[in-house]
């Protein structure tokens, strides 16, 4: 047995020493089966959730939509971004800085739930950051993110981190053409992310978030997403010009 081999025996053996002294007696089977099938076992029941929900983002980006739909947006809630151009910038209100971050009514003070609750759905926060309460404890009043919703937060806001599950899911081939996707292959929003800001913002809240999830994610070759931004860019001039000859 090699030196890296018995490192790992031995680490795995107190990694797993230490998660069955803190596994609770109910613990999400699929989450367990994982943790103790990786090469390096998590030494925490957290760690084990962490560690699932990143390996399936897809998954808790379909979650994260689902218990945002369970809450609905707040009243009033109104889908707006900072205007940086003020003396006191709305990102001191908690306003994104542009429409390309996802709208996210419970990340802004006066809609935020408190503690025990998601700022990302609004729906209740378990143990271990888990959606269930399973241990019938009621909500983690210290927490205020699911594990799975920081998961679909990051796919959301950096979907380029995923290509290459977006590729394995598309069978390696380009979304817009078919052709076989080069190694250059980029990340595209089928609806482009300014043209839900400028025609759809009316869009009820949770349904808008799927424009920064899975059902609008697809890779495309860098050809092909050139000539996509090219045409778009075109019909963003065009509309602009057309505006201003209202105007006159």
């Amino acid at each position: 047995m090699g030196a890296a081999s018995a490192w790992r025996e031995e680490r795995n053996r107190s990694a797993l020493a230490r998660l069955n002294k803190a596994l609770p007696e109910i613990f999400p089977v699929p989450v367990l089966n994982r943790a103790l099938a990786r090469p390096l076992i998590p030494p925490l029941p957290r760690m084990a959730i962490d560690g699932y929900w990143r390996a399936h983002p897809l998954r808790a980006d379909r979650l994260a939509r689902a218990l945002a739909a369970r809450s609905g947006a707040p009243e009033g809630w109104t889908w707006r971004i900072a205007d940086t151009g003020t003396r006191r910038p709305d990102r001191a209100r908690g306003l994104p800085a542009s429409f390309r971050t996802p709208p996210a009514p419970y990340r802004e003070p006066e809609h935020a739930p408190g503690g025990g609750r998601c700022c990302v759905c609004g729906q209740p926060v378990y143990r271990f950051g888990w959606h269930v309460d399973l241990w019938e404890r009621g909500a983690n009043r210290n927490a205020e993110w699911h594990a799975a919703c920081v998961v679909a937060w990051q796919l959301w806001t950096a979907p380029t981190e995923h290509v290459v599950l977006l590729r394995k899911l598309q069978q390696r081939r380009c979304a817009a053409r078919g052709k076989r996707l080069w190694r250059t292959a980029e990340i595209d929003h089928k609806v482009p992310l300014f043209e839900v800001w400028r025609d759809r913002r009316d869009t009820p809240w949770p349904d808008l978030l799927a424009f920064w999830g899975l059902p609008n994610l697809q890779v495309i070759n860098r050809d092909v997403h050139v000539e996509k931004c090219a045409h778009e860019a075109r019909g963003r001039s065009q509309r602009r010009r057309g505006e201003a000859d209202l105007t006159r």
